[in-house]
C-alpha cells in the first residue's frame, strides 16, 4: 500500500471516529434535554394529583343553615353552609373573634367545602340537625404551604398567607387534623376559578371528542386522496401541482387552519364556536395533508412486485389497490394517521380562534355542545395569576403528555401488529 493511501485511509477512520463522537454527543444532548424537560414538568406538577384536606367537626342546626319550614330538595341545597363551616373554625379557635381575623381563618378553607357539604346534605337530609366531621379541601394558598411551596421566609411583598394564618395552619396540623390524600378532583373535574377546584377532565373530552371527529373525517379522505394520486391520477401538471401545494399545505402554521375554520366554519355555515365539532374539522384539515403524504410515503415503500403479481393473476387496478396493497401499507398508513393526530391534540392557536378558550366547568355531551380543550387549559391557567396555577398546568401538562405517549405507543403497537412482512 503506497503512502498515499494510507494517509487517506487514516484521514477516513479519523472522520469515522470523530463522527461518532459527534453522534453520540448529540444523542447524549437529546437525551440530557428530554430528561430535563420530564424533570421540570414533573417537579412542578405532581403537587397537582395531591391535596390537603382538614378535618372540620359541623353541626348541621337549622338556624345556622337558615332553613324555616319544611326542608325541601331546593332549600337544602341552597342552605348556608358557609356559615357552618364559619362556625367549626371559629369553635376550633374560639380566641378568634373580630370579623378581620375571622374572614382570614375562614379564607384557610376552599369554598369547595361548602359545595361538598351542600351535596352530602342534600344526598342525606336525615342529617339535618347531627353533628358531623367532614374533611374540607384547604384553599389553595393553604394547600400551598403545606406543601412547602409558601414558606414564612418570604419576602413580604410576596406573601400570599400572614404569620397568624401560617400559626393557624400549623396549630391544626398539629391536632392531626391535616389529612394528604389524592386530588382525584383535578383529573374528574371541569376548569374553576378557584385552583385548589380545577381540573381537567373537560379539557380531556372535548380534546378526545375534536381529535376522533376530525380522525372521523380526514383518515378516510386522506387516504382516499393518496390512493388516487398515487394509484389512478395520470402524471401531467396539474396533479404536479396538486403534489407541491399539498407538502406545501403541510408546512402552513396551524393558526391559518384556525382561520380558515372560522371563516368557512362558523361565519359562513354557521356551526357554534366553542364546540368539538368545529375543532375536529379544523384539526382534520391541519392533519389532512399529513395524512395524504404519509399514506404516499407508506405505498411507495412496497414492492411493485404486489401489485404487479395481483394484476397477472387478473386482478383489476382497484382489485389490486383493496387487497394486497393497502393491507400491505396499513402499518405506514395507522402511524401516520396516529402521528398527525397526536401533533393535532397539542395545538392551541387554531382552536383559541374558533371560541374553545372559553370559560367550561363541564364536559360536553354532545359534539355541538360548548367545550374547551385540554391545550387550551394549559394556555389559560398559564395566563392566570394565581400561584397555585402553575403547579396546575404543569400537571394539565402531564396529562397532555401521558396522552401522547398513549398515542405513540398505539401508533408503534399498529406498526409492529398489521406488518404483514415481519414475522
Amino acid at each position: 500500500m503506497s503512502e498515499g493511501m494510507l494517509s487517506r485511509r487514516q484521514r477516513r477512520r479519523r472522520f469515522e471516529i470523530a463522527f461518532r463522537a459527534a453522534g453520540l454527543l448529540s444523542l447524549g444532548a437529546a437525551a440530557g434535554t428530554l430528561v430535563l424537560l420530564i424533570g421540570g414538568v414533573l417537579t412542578l406538577g405532581l403537587g397537582a394529583f395531591w391535596r390537603y384536606d382538614v378535618e372540620l367537626d359541623v353541626t348541621l342546626d337549622r338556624d345556622t343553615l337558615a332553613l324555616e319550614g319544611e326542608a325541601t330538595s331546593l332549600s337544602v341545597r341552597t342552605a348556608d353552609y358557609r356559615s357552618v363551616v364559619r362556625n367549626a373554625l371559629q369553635t376550633a379557635f374560639p380566641e378568634v373573634g373580630d370579623r378581620a381575623n375571622l374572614r382570614a381563618l375562614q379564607g384557610l378553607v376552599s369554598p369547595g367545602a361548602e359545595f361538598d357539604l351542600a351535596r352530602r346534605v342534600a344526598d342525606t337530609p336525615a342529617l339535618i340537625g347531627e353533628r358531623i366531621t367532614i374533611r374540607a379541601p384547604l384553599s389553595d394558598d393553604a394547600d400551598l404551604y403545606l406543601k412547602g411551596a409558601v414558606s414564612r421566609d418570604d419576602p413580604p411583598d410576596r406573601r400570599i398567607l400572614t404569620d397568624r394564618q401560617m400559626d393557624w395552619i400549623d396549630a391544626l396540623d398539629a391536632q392531626g387534623r391535616m389529612r394528604r390524600s389524592f386530588n382525584g378532583g383535578f383529573i374528574a373535574h371541569g376548569d374553576s376559578s378557584y385552583p385548589e377546584l380545577a381540573g381537567v377532565m373537560a379539557g380531556v373530552i372535548g380534546s378526545l371528542m375534536a381529535v376522533g371527529l376530525g380522525v372521523a373525517v380526514a383518515a378516510p379522505l386522506g387516504v382516499a386522496t393518496a390512493v388516487f394520486l398515487e394509484e389512478f391520477a395520470p402524471k401531467n401538471r396539474l396533479t404536479d401541482f396538486l403534489e407541491i401545494n399539498i407538502n406545501n399545505l403541510a408546512a402552513v402554521p396551524s393558526i391559518v387552519f384556525g382561520l380558515l375554520g372560522l371563516t368557512a366554519f362558523i361565519i359562513f355555515f354557521g356551526l357554534p364556536r366553542s364546540a368539538p365539532l368545529v375543532g375536529g374539522l379544523v384539526l382534520a384539515l391541519m392533519t389532512l395533508p399529513t395524512i395524504i403524504i404519509a399514506t404516499r410515503a407508506a405505498l411507495r415503500a412496497l414492492p411493485l412486485s404486489l401489485k404487479e403479481g395481483a394484476q397477472a393473476l387478473g386482478a383489476s387496478r382497484l382489485d389490486a389497490v383493496m387487497n394486497p396493497i393497502l393491507p400491505a401499507a396499513a402499518p405506514g398508513i395507522i402511524t401516520g394517521v396516529i402521528i398527525g393526530f397526536a401533533q393535532a391534540l397539542g395545538e392551541t392557536a387554531p382552536l383559541l380562534l374558533i371560541g374553545m378558550v372559553a370559560f367550561v366547568a363541564t364536559p360536553p355531551s354532545s359534539a355541538l355542545d360548548p367545550s374547551s380543550a385540554l391545550p387550551v387549559l394549559v394556555y389559560l391557567w398559564a395566563e392566570s395569576p394565581e400561584r397555585a396555577f402553575v403547579e396546575k398546568t404543569a400537571g394539565a401538562v402531564i396529562v397532555l403528555l401521558t396522552l401522547l405517549i398513549m398515542l405513540n405507543g398505539a401508533a408503534a403497537y399498529a406498526r409492529r401488529r398489521f406488518d404483514p412482512f415481519r414475522r
